[in-house]
C-alpha cells in the first residue's frame, strides 16, 4: 500500500479539487482543466487520475493501486450528476473521452480516446436524445476506430480503407456526406475488422472501454514516438502521465457545432493578433489530422491566407465573441501566450484545454518583449521564458530575396526559416541521409507521431494535408525546423518514390528549398543571407545582459570568427587556438620544415618563416576584438598532426627542408604515437622545443606592441596548455616573460600580460593550489578534462555512447553536457584551490560546453568568471548566463 490515497482529482461545475501549480501531480492538461474550471470557464465535468498512478503502474508490473477503482466510480458518479446523463445508460447515456496529460507538453505523443461509452446499444439513446442518428452513428464509428488504434493496436489504415471503399462505392467525395444508414454499414466493416484482428469482438461493456483507455494512456507513456520526444527535450521517464476523463461534447451535432485550435497570439511571429482555425461539424481531431482543411477564426485570418471559406467570426459572431473574451481572460490569467482548444455544441462554447503554446523563436521573443512593455510580466521574466537554444533559429541563414527563385507550389507557413535539401519520403529515410551528413525535406501526405525520429533529423519538413495547427506544424515549430505544410497542389505517391505537381516531377534525391515564413516551395537550391539581430532580439538580450553577472567570450581563430562573435556580443576571445593558424597553405610547408629538423638551428630557421605570419594573425585579433581580452593557447596537438601523408607533399617537405624524402617518411614514423590524446602534446612540447613557444610568444608581443601604437590597450592572456605540474608552468613562464623583455627593450614598450594555464587534466584540477601560484588563470578546457576524466576518447565514442544513454548510465552525452558530479566536482575543486593561493584568479571555461545552457548554469553555480564558446553560440551563453544568475541553477525550460 502506499502512504499516497488520494489518487483523482474532480473538476467542473465551476470548482475543481486542483488547480495551476499542480501539474506535477495532474499534468500539465489536468492542472489547467481545474485552473480554468475554478475560473468558472465553461469546462465539461470530469476528473483526472494523477501522474503517481504512472508511477505506480510501471513499479508495480502494470498493475493500479487498490482504492484507485473506488476513486474513479465516486469521481464518475459525481460527473454523470452535474451532466444529468448515466454512464453505459441505455436511455441517456454519459460519454467521455480519455486522454493523456504529462508535466510538459508532449503534442501528439500520447493516445487520446473520444466518445467512450458508446456500443450497439446507447448509440441508440444518444441517437434519440440527440435527436440525430446521422451524428450517433458518426461518433460510434470514431470511437470504434479510435478505441480500435489506440487500444485493442489495430492498424488505422484498416478502418480507412473501409471508410474510403464505401465511399468510393456510393460516389461520395466527404465524411460529411454519409448518412446514418452509411456510417451503420461502416460500423459493421469496423468491427469485422476488429474481429479478425483480435479474434474477439469490439468490446460492449462501457467499464471495460473505460479501463482499456486508462490502461493504453498509461501504456503510451512508453511508446517509441513519446521515448523519442522525451529524449529530444529532456524529459525525464520517471514524471509519467496523468490521464483525464471528461464528459463529451459535441462539435459533430449539426452545424451549430464546430471544434477548433486556437492561440491567444500568432505562434510564428508572436503578433498580438487571436489565431487559429476551427471546422464546424467536426470533432478536435479533424483540425489537426488534417483531413478537412479548417477555416480561420478571424476575418483578418482569412484574408491574410487568402481563404474564401468564412471565418469563425462571420459564421457564429455570437460565439466567436465570447471566445475571444476567454482568450484574453486566460492570457491575463497565465501571463503567457495560450494554445487552446474548444467545442461549441449547439452554439454553447465549451473550453476543453488550455497550455502555455509552442512557439517559434522569433515570437517568443516577440511576446516575452510585448508582454514586458504592455506590463503583464517584468524584465526579468521576460528573459527567463526564452529558451537558451531556441536562438539557434534565429542565429542561421534566411533565403536571399534577391536570388532567382522557381515557385512550383504553395503552402502554409507553419514554421518559419528557410531550409535546403534532398527530398525524402520517409522518417527512416530522412534520419538515415541525415546520418550520412546529407540535408533532407522530409516530404510527407501529413506527419504523424511515428515521424518524430525523421522530423528531428530533417533540414525542413513538407506536408500536403494539414493546416497550422497539426501535427507537423506544432511539432516543427517546437524543434525549430522549417515547415510548410498543407501544400495540396503537390501529390505525392510514396510507392513510385515521386511528388508531381503542374507537370513537374519531383523524386527522392532531388534538391527543394521551401520557405517556412511564406510557404513557398521551391526547385532545386536557393541562396542565403544572414540574419538581422536587432529588434525584439536587440531588446531581450539587453535585458539578459544586465542581469547577467558571468562574461561570455568565444572561441575564435580566424578574422571571421571574431567577427561573427563581436557581432553576436562576444566581450572578448577565451580561446585562440594557435594551431588552427598553421594548417594554412601558405605556411603549412615551413610548419613541416621545423618539424623535420633535426637540430634546433633547423627548427629556428623555419620558425623565423613563419613568425611573420603568426605576428599578423594577432595583429588581425587584436584590433577587431579592439581592446576585449584575448587569450591564446599556445601550441597543443601533437606535430604528427602536421605531417603529410602522401608522397608529392612529402617530396614538398623535403625540398624546403633540404633533406631527402627518405628523412621525412622517417620523422613521420618517428613520430607516431599509440595514443597522441595523452601523448607528446601540449606544453610537453614547449618543454622539449622552447624555440616553438617562443617563437610565439614574440609574435602576441610584437603584434601588441603595433596595435597599441593605434592607442589600442591590448593586454594578452597567454595559455599553456595540458599542464599538470607547476615545475612545467614555471619552466615556460620563465620564457614567456624572458621574451617580453625581449620585446621590450627592442621596442621600448612595456607590454601587460597575463599567463595563465588550460585545467584539462584530473592531476591539474586536484594540484590547483600549488599551480596557481605562478598562473594568473584558469580555463577549464572541459573536452579534454572530461575525456581524461572519463578515460573516453572524444572521437571514438560515438559508436558506443549511445549504448550508454540507452541502458541509462549516461543521461546525456558527456561531451555535449558538462558531466557535474564528476568533471564538475574536479572543476568545483580546483576553483576553489585556486582561489585560496590567488583571491582574484580569473576562471573560464573554453570547451564546447561553455555554449550549452545546462553547462553554463553548472559555471555560475561554482562562480567562474566567464565562459567561452563557438561564435554562433554566444547569444545562447549570454541568455542562459542571464537566467543562471537569475535562477541559481536551473534553466527556464526545467524550472
Amino acid at each position: 500500500m502506499s502512504s499516497v490515497s488520494k489518487w483523482v482529482y474532480n473538476f467542473g461545475d465551476g470548482k475543481a479539487e486542483g488547480r495551476a501549480e499542480m501539474k506535477n501531480l495532474l499534468g500539465g492538461k489536468g492542472a489547467n482543466l481545474a485552473e480554468m474550471s475554478n475560473l468558472g470557464l465553461p469546462v465539461p465535468p470530469g476528473f483526472t487520475i494523477t501522474t503517481e498512478v504512472c508511477t505506480w503502474f510501471y513499479d508495480n508490473g502494470r498493475q493500479y493501486p487498490v482504492e484507485l477503482k473506488d476513486q474513479v466510480a465516486a469521481s464518475l458518479k459525481s460527473v454523470e450528476g452535474i451532466i444529468g446523463a448515466i454512464f453505459g445508460d441505455p436511455q441517456n447515456p454519459l460519454l467521455v473521452s480519455v486522454r493523456s496529460g504529462a508535466r510538459a507538453s508532449m503534442p501528439g505523443m500520447m493516445d487520446t480516446v473520444l466518445n467512450l461509452g458508446l456500443n450497439d446499444v446507447t448509440v441508440r439513446g444518444l441517437a434519440k436524445r440527440a435527436g440525430d442518428e446521422r451524428f450517433a452513428y458518426d461518433s460510434y464509428r470514431r470511437f470504434i476506430q479510435m478505441y480500435g488504434n489506440v487500444v485493442l493496436d489495430v492498424d488505422h489504415h484498416h478502418f480507412e480503407e473501409i471508410l474510403e471503399s464505401h465511399k468510393r462505392d456510393r460516389g461520395l467525395n466527404y465524411d460529411t456526406d454519409l448518412d446514418a444508414g452509411d456510417w451503420q454499414a461502416v460500423i459493421e466493416g469496423y468491427k469485422e475488422v476488429v474481429q479478425e484482428a483480435l479474434g474477439r469482438p469490439f468490446p460492449q461493456d462501457v467499464q471495460e472501454q473505460l479501463w482499456g483507455a486508462i490502461g493504453a494512456v498509461f501504456g503510451s507513456w512508453m511508446n517509441t514516438r513519446a521515448i523519442t520526444y522525451r529524449k529530444l527535450h529532456d524529459i525525464p521517464a520517471s514524471w509519467g502521465t496523468a490521464v483525464n476523463v471528461q464528459a463529451m461534447v459535441f462539435g459533430n451535432m449539426g452545424d451549430d457545432c464546430a471544434t477548433g485550435v486556437a492561440f491567444t497570439r500568432n505562434p510564428s511571429t508572436g503578433e498580438n493578433a487571436f489565431y487559429g482555425e476551427y471546422l464546424i461539424n467536426a470533432q478536435g481531431e479533424d483540425v489537426v489530422a488534417g483531413i478537412r482543411t479548417p477555416q480561420h477564426l478571424t476575418i483578418a485570418g482569412r484574408e491574410a491566407n487568402g481563404s474564401d471559406l468564412p471565418a469563425m467570426e462571420e459564421s457564429m459572431p455570437e460565439v466567436f465573441h465570447q471566445l475571444d473574451a476567454v482568450r484574453l481572460k486566460l492570457e491575463r490569467h497565465y501571463r503567457d501566450m495560450q494554445d487552446i482548444e474548444f467545442t461549441v455544441q449547439q452554439k454553447k462554447l465549451y473550453m476543453l484545454q488550455t497550455r502555455n503554446g509552442k512557439r517559434t523563436t522569433a515570437a517568443a521573443l516577440k511576446i516575452a518583449v510585448d508582454m514586458a512593455q504592455e506590463g503583464l510580466i517584468d524584465e526579468a521574466e521576460a528573459v527567463r521564458r526564452i529558451e537558451p537554444k531556441s536562438l539557434d533559429q534565429l542565429l542561421h541563414p534566411t533565403l536571399d530575396p534577391k536570388a532567382p527563385r522557381k515557385i512550383i507550389a504553395k503552402g502554409l507557413p507553419a514554421s518559419p526559416g528557410a531550409a535546403c535539401g534532398k527530398v525524402v519520403f520517409s522518417a527512416d529515410e530522412a534520419e538515415r541521409q541525415s546520418q550520412m551528413g546529407e540535408a533532407v525535406i522530409l516530404c510527407r501526405v501529413e506527419t504523424s507521431p511515428e515521424d518524430i525520429h525523421g522530423m528531428h533529423a530533417a533540414a525542413g519538413i513538407l506536408t500536403t494535408r494539414g493546416g497550422m495547427t497539426s501535427h507537423a506544424a506544432v511539432v516543427a515549430r517546437g524543434m525549430g525546423r522549417s515547415c510548410v505544410s498543407g501544400a495540396g497542389e503537390l501529390r505525392i505517391d510514396y510507392k513510385t518514390g515521386i511528388m508531381t505537381v503542374r507537370g513537374e516531377k519531383i523524386a527522392a534525391g532531388d534538391v527543394i528549398t521551401i520557405d517556412g515564413s511564406t510557404g513557398e516551395v521551391m526547385l532545386g537550391h536557393v541562396p542565403t543571407i544572414q540574419p538581422e539581430l536587432s529588434g525584439d532580439f536587440a531588446i531581450l538580450m539587453g535585458w539578459a545582459d544586465r542581469f547577467r553577472r558571468m562574461k561570455v567570450r568565444t572561441n575564435a581563430e580566424t578574422p571571421l570568427d571574431a567577427r561573427t562573435a563581436v557581432k553576436f556580443g562576444a566581450e572578448g576571445i577565451g580561446l585562440c587556438r594557435t594551431e588552427h593558424m598553421f594548417f594554412d597553405t601558405e605556411r603549412i610547408i615551413a610548419v613541416r620544415e621545423m618539424i623535420v629538423a633535426e637540430t634546433e638551428a633547423g627548427r629556428r630557421a623555419a620558425l623565423a618563416k613563419i613568425a611573420p605570419m603568426q605576428r599578423q594573425d594577432f595583429v588581425e585579433l587584436f584590433r577587431i576584438m579592439a581592446g576585449l581580452p584575448v587569450t591564446i593557447r599556445l601550441l597543443d596537438p601533437p606535430l604528427h598532426e602536421f605531417l603529410p601523408n602522401s608522397e608529392a607533399e612529402m617530396d614538398e617537405v623535403a625540398k624546403a627542408a633540404g633533406t631527402d624524402i627518405q628523412r621525412v617518411r622517417h620523422r613521420a614514423l618517428q613520430l607516431h604515437e599509440a595514443n597522441p590524446m595523452l601523448g607528446h602534446r601540449g606544453c610537453r612540447l614547449g618543454i622539449s622545443y622552447p624555440e616553438i613557444y617562443e617563437m610565439q610568444a614574440r609574435a602576441i608581443f610584437e603584434a601588441a606592441v603595433e596595435v597599441g601604437k593605434d592607442g589600442q590597450t591590448v593586454i594578452p592572456e597567454i595559455m599553456i596548455p595540458l599542464v599538470s605540474t607547476k615545475k612545467e608552468l614555471d619552466i615556460l613562464k620563465a620564457v614567456i616573460d624572458r621574451v617580453a623583455g625581449e620585446v621590450k627593450q627592442a621596442t621600448g614598450v612595456r607590454i601587460d600580460y597575463l599567463v595563465g594555464t588550460m585545467i584539462e587534466l584530473p592531476r591539474a584540477a586536484l594540484r590547483a593550489a600549488e599551480i596557481a601560484q605562478s598562473a594568473e588563470f584558469f580555463s577549464f578546457g572541459t573536452n579534454d578534462l572530461t575525456q581524461t576524466t572519463f578515460g573516453i576518447s572524444r572521437d571514438d565514442a560515438a559508436s558506443f555512447l549511445p549504448d550508454y544513454q540507452r541502458a541509462g548510465i549516461f543521461e546525456h552525452d558527456p561531451f555535449v553536457t558538462l558531466d557535474t558530479e564528476g568533471v564538475g566536482e574536479l572543476v568545483s575543486i580546483a576553483a576553489e584551490r585556486g582561489r585560496k593561493t590567488r583571491p582574484e584568479i580569473k576562471l573560464g571555461i573554453c570547451g564546447e560546453h561553455g555554449g550549452d545552457p545546462a553547462s553554463v548554469y553548472f559555471c555560475e553555480k561554482v562562480g567562474l568568471s566567464y565562459v567561452s564558446c563557438s561564435p554562433y553560440r554566444v547569444p545562447i551563453a549570454r541568455l542562459a548566463a542571464a537566467q543562471a544568475a537569475l535562477m541559481g541553477e536551473k534553466p527556464a525550460s526545467e524550472a
